[in-house]
């Protein structure tokens, strides 16, 4: 590797570990940055992922002030989505390529449509009879399904795990997105020790992409406490939105 493509990869980094703290959308950097490296596909995949994982150590540092008292809803997931990091991985490394990429796009459309409206949902659920124990047994759920789908693929998984913690849990837009950085960080830590001990790990690119991770991941959080929660939310959906199509068409 170059030192240019070395260097390309570590603002690629920063750039997705700032977004990825923020929005949810790291991959948009971090992939295609692999891709122009010259890494195939599967393997730009499986390296992302483990570059990843430096992502949620930079947000729980600077997401500090946001996780507190967020510890007994951290740990009653945890098993979870670490369940389902290691599920999406065994799928990427086992199943027949393509057909879980083939809905990709579909489910990020989704979840950005659903950050949007995320308001109008919230209220919606505040006017029904509550039920803890169906909203607990839906959050798992998604989360676990959110999880696989990091595991297996992992581009806007935050805007999905997003979407879904604002919309089951009562927390504000920083907590759940410091919640989700979080949980995706243990998802991807699942899946990244599965393709460290089988999958075609680029280290050469991991080294650069990941030290640009933590450095943006660190500073993004601190960034996101300065952004209006309504235009942070709807810049989410939006950029979901265009990464939907980015995907759909072939783009990434």
């Amino acid at each position: 590797m170059t030192a240019v493509t070395a260097f390309l990869l570590l603002v690629a980094g920063f750039a997705a570990g700032l977004s990825g703290t923020i929005a949810g959308l790291a991959s948009l950097f971090s992939y295609p940055a692999l891709l122009a490296a010259g890494l195939p596909p599967l393997a730009a995949n499986v390296t992302n992922t483990v570059a990843l994982t430096a992502t949620s150590i930079g947000a729980a540092l600077g997401s500090r002030t946001e996780l507190i008292g967020q510890r007994p809803t951290v740990r009653r997931f945890a098993v979870v989505v670490l369940l389902g990091g290691a599920t999406g991985a065994a799928l990427l490394l086992l199943a027949p390529p393509g057909v879980f990429e083939a809905v990709v796009p579909w489910l990020i459309a989704a979840a950005s449509v659903v950050l949007l409206l995320q308001p109008r949902i919230r209220r919606a659920a505040e006017r029904r009879t509550a039920d803890p124990r169906r909203d607990h047994l839906t959050t798992t759920v998604g989360l676990f399904a959110v999880s696989v789908y990091g595991g297996y693929f992992g581009a806007a998984a935050g805007v999905l795990m997003l979407a879904l913690l604002l919309v089951g849990l009562p927390v504000s837009l920083l907590q759940g997105n410091a919640l989700k950085n979080v949980l995706l960080g243990l998802a991807n830590a699942a899946a990244a020790i599965g393709f460290v001990a089988v999958g075609p790990v680029d280290w050469a690119a991991v080294a650069p992409l990941a030290a640009g991770l933590l450095v943006g991941a660190v500073l993004g959080p601190a960034i996101a406490r300065r952004l209006p929660a309504t235009a942070l939310r709807i810049g989410i959906g939006i950029a979901g939105l265009g990464l939907a199509a980015a995907i759909g068409f072939g783009l990434l």
